[in-house]
């Protein structure tokens, strides 16, 4: 017998939620075939089986959050140990083997629950979120009925919206002769939440609230704001951004041309690509830059790696890239690894000044507001309407003071409000 248990997906996860076991106990199991589907903050993951054999038990229930090396399952071995195999860490007594944690994104795999439809024609869509997989289980939708919904995620991917919508729909009654179709739980269910009633906490919302509490509780928040002038910005995406559509096939948004100029302030002051520890604050050599995208279920930052290395139309791809895979849940493990500096975009939401939570062990987050037309005093005392937008920089006041943050912060106003056409875009 060995002994499975929950792999570390991540440097700084410590703990994930199983959210849909896709074996069951007396299955046969492959080595390396998906053997549960995990849940964290970051990230899901497909995590596979360490060996090949009989699923003999499952320790730990879908739904319940459990810490790294909790034992989840136990595998009865069929085949002898191979080479491969022994690669993993050495058993203890009583056979412990630990998962590895996968290398690439998740594979595809059948996007109904087990024994319901399995190697319907649905095989061929994108793979679902456990979210979505949930609501088809919890409603009882078949194969035939899953066929005939239009994904509206990214390459026709079916989100938790298009299964709540087809619920609301098949609850309703019948144009023909006023039947009503019964469902397993009632419509309401799927509706927007209404005051008095609690909303259940998703795996992802749980895993941001216990980080959050975490930042707060363990790091000394302080924060400054710059007003930027971004009409040179303004005026140079709007002379590109059709062009740039045309070569490379994704929009120019304001975004990239922000990281880059962040790249270009934490080259100025590294103390703020840092990290503190006991031992001291740790300067890290790659500027590596998160990103927050907001999912169905919340939040998920990946992270552009080496972003000091990419021209703005290189940051603009690997953001988009990133973006699309975040919302289409194929973000891998190194995706979202290694950040060492935050970006924050709420002025998409037309926010003019915001206040972000540091990702630790980050020392710092820049939360940008919406860009907005207003009259400003320019040289010579005259009054011009320009178009202009807060930064707000969150910071690790153990790591530095004002002095710094407030450096770092003018370097990207300065950089930013310099922008001219002859700033390369490549």
């Amino acid at each position: 017998m060995a002994s499975v248990k929950m792999p570390q997906l991540g440097e700084s996860i410590t703990e994930g939620t199983i959210a849909k076991w896709l074996k069951q106990p007396g299955d046969q199991v492959k080595k390396y075939e998906g053997l549960v589907e995990v849940i964290t903050d970051k990230v899901n993951a497909e995590v596979p089986a360490p060996l090949a054999g009989i699923l003999k038990e499952i320790k730990v229930k879908e739904g319940f959050t459990v810490t790294v090396g909790t034992e989840i399952a136990i595998i009865e071995e069929s085949v002898p140990a191979t080479a491969a195999s022994r690669t993993l860490p050495s058993p203890k007594e009583g056979g412990e083997v630990a998962i590895a944690a996968p290398a690439a994104a998740p594979q595809s795999v059948p996007s109904e629950p087990a024994g319901e439809g399995q190697g319907g024609g649905s095989e061929s869509r994108a793979r679902l979120s456990p979210a979505v997989r949930a609501l088809i289980e919890e409603h009882r939708i078949s194969d035939a009925e899953l066929s005939g919904i239009t994904g509206s995620g990214i390459a026709g991917r079916i989100s938790k919206k298009d299964i709540e919508d087809f619920v609301a729909k098949r609850a309703q009654p019948a144009a023909a002769n006023g039947e009503q179709r019964k469902t397993s739980a009632p419509a309401a269910a799927t509706a927007a939440p209404t005051p008095g009633t609690t909303i259940p906490l998703s795996p992802m919302r749980r895993a941001i609230a216990t980080n959050m509490l975490k930042s707060k509780q363990t790091i000394p928040h302080a924060w400054t704001v710059a007003e930027v002038d971004m009409t040179s910005v303004v005026r140079f995406r709007q002379k590109a951004k059709d062009g740039f559509k045309l070569r490379e096939g994704i929009d120019l948004t304001f975004v990239p041309i922000i990281v880059k100029a962040v790249v270009e302030g934490l080259k100025a002051v590294p103390v703020l690509n840092a990290s503190w520890s006991e031992q001291g604050v740790v300067l890290h050599k790659d500027i590596n830059i998160g990103v927050a995208v907001s999912v169905d279920d919340g939040l998920i930052v990946p992270v552009v790696h080496q972003a000091d290395r990419m021209s703005i139309s290189g940051l603009a791809k690997a953001i988009d890239d990133l973006a699309k895979r975040a919302r289409a849940g194929k973000l891998g493990i190194p995706d979202v690894q290694g950040g060492t500096f935050t970006v924050n975009n709420p002025g998409t939401f037309g926010t003019i000044l915001s206040y972000s939570i540091i990702a630790p062990p980050q020392a710092g987050i820049l939360a940008m507001d919406a860009i907005v037309k207003r009259p400003v005093v320019v040289e010579g005392d005259a009054i011009a309407v320009r178009s202009m937008m807060n930064l707000c920089l969150s910071f690790d006041h153990r790591v530095l003071d004002g002095v710094s943050a407030a450096r770092f912060l003018q370097g990207v106003r300065r950089w930013l409000e310099g922008f001219s056409e002859q700033v390369p875009l490549y």
